[in-house]
């Protein structure tokens, strides 16, 4: 498995990605191409580069804004879930942002989506604020995360 940026090629397996996925945001294909060509717009791609063409199994988009970044999407097909897919890419995308200069990444995630909890904090997110009754269909609290990638020192 490798981990790289988005190409346009990517968008018919990212949207059927997002169809199995109901829990991410359902993007048309403009919105990803949008965010790919703004200045701090970032989708990284995670696929199996030994399949010919390289078969997707999942993606990231990000969007920075001077020291800051907002992770918008975020999904990985079902069939390789738990498989460390989520992982990689969030690992990867920690070590692009902190080279980029981003001080701090935030996330949206639905309270009821445990397993969702687990990866974020697994990773280093921790809980930063919440929106009441923020999603529908079904109805759901968002749950706000934040990503230090340049924690603070406390001098003694």
């Amino acid at each position: 498995m490798r981990i790289r940026l988005f190409e346009k090629e990517d968008l018919p397996a990212i949207l059927a990605i997002q169809k199995k996925t109901p829990l991410a945001a359902q993007w048309r294909d403009h919105d990803y191409a949008q965010l790919a060509a703004l200045p701090g717009g970032m989708i990284l791609v995670a696929d199996l580069e030994t399949m010919t063409p390289p078969k997707v199994l999942g993606f990231a988009a990000f969007h920075r804004v001077i020291d800051e970044a907002e992770m918008q999407n975020f999904a990985v097909d079902p069939e390789h879930q738990r498989q460390g897919v989520a992982r990689a890419l969030l690992e990867e995308a920690k070590r692009r942002l902190r080279e980029d200069g981003t001080k701090r990444c935030f996330l949206e995630v639905r309270a009821g989506n445990k397993a969702a909890h687990e990866l974020y904090f697994s990773v280093g997110f921790g809980l930063y604020s919440n929106r009441k009754n923020y999603y529908r269909d079904p109805p759901d609290d968002a749950l706000i995360l934040a990503l230090e990638l340049f924690p603070l020192t406390i001098m003694p």
